[in-house]
């Protein structure tokens, strides 16, 4: 999830390239980057999973760890964005189309007729850990607005993907995205990548810079 501030490992992923002191995804947008971040001494996967958004987060849950971070509501369908690329497994979404509430239903704020076709062409059990799943089908390399289209359209694959629609301020938001250009959506999309850049940066003698981005320097 697939999600949204592990953008912020763009050096380590392969669909981002950087030059010089900017990072670009192929074929999208673009923001500065400032060198010589330093990162921190270890990590620990349960504090950041209790910080990163989760797929199954409701509009309430987003918009608090969004605010913990210092960003809005225009950063949260900016960053939410960045699920028009890339895939995520059965298991973020199979509950949405097996069992969402305990009774073996299926959510109904999905789109019938995407949840059949997932359930048929794709996650065929609840418990599938392997299949991938386009997050934007037919569009998972191409960096553009038909994410949001989707939307609308109720075929976000994540709960937390539909929430957004479920909330007026956000709602209007995506809308005034697909009523814009692409060019836009990219400026404003590396807005909120420049800002999230600058969540809890580390100063001093705290953390490293590190030689390389996945490892802690020996």
């Amino acid at each position: 999830m697939p999600h949204r501030l592990r953008l912020l490992l763009s050096e380590c992923i392969s669909m981002i390239v950087s030059s010089g002191d900017s990072i670009a995804i192929t074929g999208g947008p673009s923001w500065k980057v400032p060198t010589g971040r330093r990162d921190g001494l270890l990590s620990n996967a349960s504090e950041a999973l209790a910080q990163i958004p989760a797929p199954f987060d409701n509009i309430t849950i987003l918009i608090q760890k969004f605010a913990n971070k210092s960003l809005d509501l225009k950063d949260l369908v900016l960053l939410s964005g960045a699920h028009t690329i890339g895939i995520s497994h059965c298991r973020s979404f199979s509950n949405r189309l097996y069992n969402f509430t305990g009774v073996r239903d299926q959510d109904p704020t999905l789109d019938s007729e995407y949840a059949d076709n997932l359930r048929s062409r794709k996650c065929r059990t609840q418990n599938d850990n392997t299949t991938k799943v386009e997050m934007d089908p037919g569009s998972r390399k191409t960096f553009d607005l038909s994410y949001y289209t989707l939307l609308l359209k109720r075929r976000g694959l994540f709960e937390s993907d539909s929430a957004l629609t479920r909330n007026n301020n956000t709602l209007a938001y995506i809308n005034q995205l697909l009523q814009g250009s692409l060019q836009s959506f990219f400026s404003e999309f590396a807005l909120s990548m420049e800002k999230m850049g600058q969540i809890e940066v580390k100063t001093g003698n705290s953390g490293e810079i590190r030689r390389n981005c996945a490892f802690i320097n020996n």
